[in-house]
């Protein structure tokens, strides 16, 4: 391979993880990263662009994806359904864009050079997995290559969701990971001690991902391509960590998922869009048992109290 291409696309950094996983779901994808986020005052300005690098394999079975012209009708329409799912302009970001060929320079090493060991906890340690680190005491190491699937560990969302299973998660429970991804979650609760882990996602292509990074952390877990309401079983404990708009649709299907007394850690909500789900939670008879915030985003821990059925 003599060249790569680069799309730079400008967007609001809290939206990273989204515009990243419908990158990874339809371009070939080989990597991709976040540069130039604006603070001020020490904190990231939720509402300035940052610049989503998205490096592309030139591969002649994807040859009519590399034209400005594709790109921009691409980032067009996946703009229009997430303003369609409640999202604004400012919560978006302009999208402008910028497409280029690049000279193979060593560039599947390139967007490697963005990531670092990620502490979520005093007892959650994310590392890339080309770096070395030799865990203190009682650290829950987690080994991924980020760029793979949609879960790094870098993300607020993802990280609440794991300070969730710390902290709500009991040691020998039946755990259920709802949109798994790269399947971070899910080996997050088996280091916890979880008896039982199962994840699902309806994106064919994160499943054999998943299960090798549960290989590669030497971790029991089950993956499949599944959705909610297709799941037959029941759990102590579940992650569902999705869009705002889609927590609310699938609640019901959620609680199904319940046993009675279990926990369920709701996330990928930014905080303006909490009531959505609040009000899904309400509706389903669930309880709200604590709001974790990180940033603006926010992760909603509830309780299923309804008696065994």
């Amino acid at each position: 391979m003599n060249s790569y291409y680069e799309l730079q696309i400008k967007i609001n950094p809290a939206i990273e993880d989204i515009v990243s996983d419908i990158c990874f779901e339809n371009l070939p994808c080989e990597g991709i990263v976040l540069a130039e986020e604006a603070y001020k005052d020490l904190e990231m300005i939720s509402t300035t662009e940052g610049t989503l690098r998205v490096f592309l394999q030139d591969d002649k079975e994807y040859s009519e994806l590399f034209s400005a012209a594709y790109i921009k009708n691409f980032l067009e329409n996946h703009r229009q359904i997430l303003k369609s799912r409640g999202f604004s302009d400012e919560e978006l970001g302009s999208w402008e864009f910028s497409f280029v060929e690049k000279e193979n320079e060593d560039w599947s090493k390139k967007w490697k050079e963005k990531w670092d060991i990620t502490r979520v906890s005093d007892k959650i340690v994310v590392v890339p997995d080309w770096l070395e680190y030799t865990p203190n005491d009682g650290e829950i190491v987690i080994r991924l290559e980020p760029g793979c699937a949609f879960g790094t560990g870098t993300h607020q969302t993802t990280q609440l969701c794991m300070k969730a299973i710390e902290k709500y998660m009991h040691s020998d429970a039946k755990m259920a990971d709802i949109g798994t991804g790269s399947g971070i979650l899910a080996i997050c609760a088996a280091k916890f001690g979880a008896s039982y882990v199962y994840g699902c996602d309806n994106d064919e292509s994160v499943i054999d991902v998943a299960r090798e990074n549960a290989v590669k952390n030497n971790v029991q877990c089950i993956f499949e391509l599944n959705t909610a309401d297709k799941v037959n079983d029941t759990f102590d404990f579940i992650c569902a960590n999705i869009l705002h708009n889609v927590l609310a649709e699938i609640m019901g299907d959620l609680k199904n998922l319940m046993n009675a007394d279990a926990k369920m850690v709701l996330s990928g909500i930014l905080d303006e869009k909490k009531q959505v789900v609040l009000d899904a939670i309400n509706k389903n008879g669930l309880t709200l048992i604590e709001e974790m915030h990180q940033d603006q985003w926010v992760a909603l821990i509830v309780k299923n109290e309804e008696a065994f059925y």
